[in-house]
Formats: C-alpha cells, structure tokens, sequence
C-alpha cells in the first residue's frame, strides 16, 4: 500500500469515527442517564372511588386522601412512604387518592410523587364537586385533608385519622388488622 492510500484510509477512518462517536455518546446517554418517569396518577370517580373502598379482599387496605396544596399532607407523606415500604409485601393494600385540581394530573401530582419516591397507587379525585365523594368516604369527615382510613378486609373502617397522622399510631392499627392473618403476616412495625 502506497503511503498516499495509507494517508486516505487515514483520514476516512478518521471523519468515519467523528460522526459514529457523537451518536453512540448520545444512545449511551439515552440508555444510562434516562430520567425515570413520572409515576402514572390515574383520574377516579366517586362511584368508583366507593368500589375500591368497600372491596372485600383478603387483605386490608390504607387509604391517604391528600394534596399537593396541603401543607401538612406534604410534611406525613415521608412517613407514609415509609409505612408503605415496610407493610406491602406483610399483605397490606395501600392507595392515596389526591383531591388535587384535574390539571396536575400529569405535572404537579406525579412529580411531588417522583420526589417523595411514593410507589403506592395514586388516583386523583376527578368530580366537580368532592362533597358528595367526601360524605360517601365518611358522613363525619367535613373533607379537611390529610385524612387516613384503614379498612378492614370486609370493607369496613377499622382506624381513621383527620389531620397529620401519628406514624406509631397508624403502624399499631395497621398491625392489629393484619394479625388476623398471621400465616401471611411479618410484623412491620420497627423497634423502638
């Protein structure tokens, strides 16, 4: 090979690689620095908000009403996460339905949900007006948020919570309902 075919491959090689290389740096960025998705929050009527509510299962089931407006919903959601971390593979089903406006659906809502790294089922309130959902969860509750339902596995309320939940307090009912089931059950609740 004569020394001028060598310069050319040369060259060639070298133009061929300047145009691989940038793709290839921004398939590899693609694939290891993807940011993760915003979690799905899925819209719930009052009807089927009630379907979910009084199911019967073999499991009980924590409800957290909430929004991303609410100041004290924001300061328990940290201990929510946790509770849900430590109770949803000792069979307990856990959703939080949100009564944000419908328009944060896709923006405010998942991404509070992202930085909280929330993994529980998230639905939002999508009624015209909550009140009648509201009085349909609990004639009592006036739909001050946060509050917290802990159903039995019957669909019936066995613990509720209005304002800030009290993280052993909540742990304790949560407990007693799942040591009606101890073949399934490993106690959650952490040491002291």
């Amino acid at each position: 090979m004569s020394r001028r075919s060598i310069y050319l491959f040369s060259i060639l090689g070298i133009l061929l690689l300047s145009f691989a290389a940038p793709g290839q740096k921004r398939t590899s960025k693609r694939m290891h620095g993807a940011a993760k998705p915003l979690p799905l929050v899925a819209e719930i009527d009052t009807a089927n908000l009630l379907r979910l509510l009084k199911r019967q299962s073999s499991k009980p089931l924590l409800v957290n009403f909430w929004a991303t407006w609410c100041d004290p919903c924001r300061d328990e959601f940290p201990d929510l996460v946790k509770i849900h971390a430590d109770y949803r593979d000792n069979g307990l089903d856990f959703i939080i339905v949100s009564l944000d406006d419908l328009k944060d659906i896709n923006t405010e809502v998942p991404k509070f949900l992202k930085l909280m790294k929330a993994e529980m089922p998230a639905y939002l309130l999508n009624v015209d007006d909550p009140t009648e959902a509201i009085t349909a969860v609990d004639a009592r509750w006036s739909g001050a948020l946060p509050a917290t339902f802990l159903y039995d596995r019957s669909g019936n309320v066995s613990y509720k919570h209005l304002g800030r939940v009290n993280p052993k307090e909540l742990r304790s009912a949560i407990d007693q309902q799942l040591q009606k089931d101890p073949v399934r059950y490993k106690h959650a609740t952490p040491p002291e």
